[in-house]
């Protein structure tokens, strides 16, 4: 795993043998990146990364300055994984939370600036996490959230749908809140 930008930028960790994880490319987390610097700041953001799970896209956007990041994982392994890059990098802004991501959703209790979420492709409810996030308030006025998803799914029904990214195999449906 590679940071690719900010303060902690061209830092790698190896991602341990017995990750159940899918990665985010380098090339399609560069590439959205790109794409989120073009929607808004992400200094001083306060963000969330649900399904974390090697925590790729939560050290990116703390070594992009965001104020702080929750990241959301529920597998054991990928979590200790997590906590000990965030040691590594003294990252006192991020925190790490053991749960699962649709319970967290459900009592968050707080908004966000931006929201990621890389869930498992076969998750079978996947299609209900933005209608979640939205119905639970987690985003703030004019914040940013990108489900990141295989090309079996379609979002662009969906209030606040903004546009739809497609890096490979990997697709990302972003969502504007206004």
């Amino acid at each position: 795993m590679r940071i690719i930008s900010g303060k902690y930028k061209s830092r790698r960790f190896e991602v341990p043998k017995n990750f159940k994880a899918r990665p985010t490319t380098d090339f399609a987390k560069e590439n959205i990146f790109n794409v989120i610097g073009n929607l808004m700041d992400l200094d001083d953001a306060v963000a969330l990364d649900l399904f974390s799970g090697t925590g790729s896209i939560a050290f990116e956007l703390i070594s992009r300055g965001c104020r702080e990041v929750i990241c959301v994982e529920n597998d054991a392994v990928h979590y200790a994984f997590i906590n000990k890059v965030k040691t590594a990098l003294i990252a006192e802004n991020l925190t790490p939370v053991r749960t699962d991501a649709f319970k967290y959703i459900a009592s968050a209790g707080q908004t966000f600036d931006f929201i990621f979420a890389d869930p498992p492709y076969v998750l079978p409810n996947l299609s209900q996490i933005p209608e979640m996030i939205f119905s639970h308030g987690l985003l703030k006025p004019e914040s940013v959230f990108i489900l990141e998803h295989s090309r079996d799914y379609d979002f662009s029904h969906l209030p606040f749908f903004n546009q739809r990214r497609v890096y490979g195999a990997v697709n990302f449906s972003i969502f504007v809140e206004c």
